[in-house]
C-alpha cells in the first residue's frame, strides 16, 4: 500500500507527533526546529499495523531523516530510547 499523504489519519499522525517532539529534530546533538519530517520506526510498508501508532514516530530534520536512509533498522533502538525518557 503506497502512503497517501493527504489521509486524514496520516496528517493527525504527523502532526500529533511532530506536537508531543515540541517539534524539534529528535536526532541526538541536533535540535533543529526547520524542515522538520516524521519518520516512522518501523517501516511503513513493513508494519501497517503500526502506521498511526505514536510509539512508531519521530520527529527529524530533513538533514537527519536523509542520514539515515537506508540504514532506519539501525537506529530504531535508538529511536525508541529516546521515545522512552
Amino acid at each position: 500500500m503506497k502512503r497517501n499523504y493527504n489521509d486524514p489519519a496520516y496528517e493527525q499522525w504527523r502532526k500529533d507527533i511532530l506536537k508531543r517532539d515540541k517539534y524539534r529534530c529528535k536526532m541526538p546533538n541536533c535540535k533543529n526546529r526547520t524542515s522538520l519530517q516524521v519518520h516512522h520506526i518501523k517501516k511503513w510498508s513493513t508494519s501497517s499495523c503500526l502506521r498511526y501508532e505514536m510509539s512508531n514516530g519521530i520527529t527529524l530534520c530533513k538533514h537527519c531523516h536523509k542520514s539515515i536512509a537506508g540504514k532506519e533498522h539501525h537506529y530504531e533502538s535508538l529511536f525508541n530510547s529516546i521515545l522512552l525518557k
